[in-house]
């Protein structure tokens, strides 16, 4: 998760246990407009072994669809658009479950579910380095059923919410920006993961193109300070939501007051 950053320094800020594992958040966006209630990415999911379980040491009091239910009030039924900024297995896991005959189904069986041709091919034909971050239990019997639709590199879900890509960890994942009211909410994906992230150069050791994470980076947090964006971190377990703050010529996020 740190890439060339010595542990002895990001172990201050990210523990790890004994068997070298970090505690990390998968922190999914609910938006609701007039007609659309929309999930921006779908976590890790449930349909691991429970050999795997334990090697991610996964940790979960509630199903995806149980905290839609409990947080929005929605069922998952009345999910109308799922997006993924990208297809790694722990940011579309959720998109798909196994039913009680064990088939791999839509977790939200009347949504749409929109990802970038770019990803989606790439999904399809990853490289050797970047094989093992896919899982294509989780979008190909979307497209069986008709529910994945493959975007552009940059479009817009609903008024004032466009996604974007955003070169670095891989060359099509993409970034949410939601604008209303004058104000904007980022979500950062796997730009900005987790707030130990902010100091431009800590880069995960996953990404395929860490000089362009860098440069989104230097372009992305300045002008969040600037316009006091409110920030999404994907993978942060304790601060999901933030704002940037610029003291003594270094930014961090600090705890978002909303």
């Amino acid at each position: 998760m740190f890439g060339i950053v010595p542990r002895v320094l990001w172990a201050k800020v990210s523990p790890p246990d004994e068997q070298n594992r970090i505690r990390l958040g998968l922190n999914c966006l609910f938006i609701e407009t007039g007609t659309e209630r929309i999930i921006i990415e779908t976590g890790i999911g449930d349909k691991w072994a429970e050999k795997y379980r334990q090697i991610y040491a996964i940790r979960r009091t509630r199903s995806l669809p149980e905290t839609v239910r409990v947080v929005t009030g929605y069922s998952a039924e009345q999910i109308t658009i799922v997006v993924n900024t990208h297809l790694h297995f722990d940011h579309a896991g959720g998109n798909t479950s196994r039913d009680e005959a064990g088939r791999v189904v839509p977790t939200f069986p009347n949504a749409r579910y929109l990802v970038s041709r770019g990803e989606y091919e790439h999904a399809e034909a990853p490289t050797e380095r970047d094989r093992a971050s896919y899982i294509a239990d989780d979008w190909q019997v979307l497209r069986r059923t008709g529910q994945l639709e493959l975007m552009p590199a940059h479009y817009e879900v609903v008024p004032g919410l466009r996604m974007e890509t955003v070169p670095g960890h891989n060359r099509t994942m993409q970034c949410a920006r939601l604008e209303q009211g004058g104000q904007t909410l980022y979500f950062f994906a796997d730009v900005v993961p987790t707030r130990a992230h902010v100091p431009y150069a800590w880069i995960m050791g996953y990404d395929l193109f860490p000089l362009e994470t860098l440069a989104a980076k230097k372009r992305l947090l300045p002008q969040a300070v600037r316009e006091n964006w409110l920030g999404v971190l994907y993978h942060d377990p304790d601060m999901p939501l933030c704002r940037f703050v610029e003291e003594g010529g270094k930014i961090k996020a600090v705890r978002a007051d909303v």
